[in-house]
Order: C-alpha cells, then structure tokens, then sequence
C-alpha cells in the first residue's frame, strides 16, 4: 500500500483537542485529550473511512497545497 499525505487541522478547546483532514470527500473527525490522540484517533478515522468507502474517497481532486490560519473582524 502506498502512503498517503493529508494536510490536517488540529484545533485545541477547553476540553481537549479536534483534528479533521483537509480537501478528502466527506466528513472524518479525530478527537482526544491531547493533540497526539487526536492525531491518532484521526488516523483510525480516515483508516475506516478508507475501508467503509474505498480508496478514492482520499483522491483530492485539487490537494490542499498550504493551509494559513487568519482571524478577520465583523462590523456589527
């Protein structure tokens, strides 16, 4: 099997942390207590949805080159 790279956001909340790949087909979250079992907990996640879907629900058809995190403010 070959390795696959996915970019992937890691968010950290008050009650432990988030994690969730960028640009694959469907929704497939990670969570844990700390940022690496979120990570962990991820890579299990996309695992199963790879066995539940099949190998081109990872195919990215435009791949996420470079992820920047911004803040913007609303007037209102």
């Amino acid at each position: 099997m070959t390795s696959q790279r996915l970019k992937v956001v890691v968010e950290r909340h008050a009650d432990g942390y988030v994690a969730y790949p960028l640009g694959i087909h469907g929704v497939v979250v990670g969570q844990g207590e700390t940022y690496d079992e979120a990570l962990e907990d991820l890579r299990s996640a996309i695992a199963f949805h790879r066995e539940a879907f099949g190998p081109d629900s990872l195919d990215q058809d435009d791949p996420v080159q470079e992820v920047f995190l911004a803040e913007t403010v609303l007037a209102g």
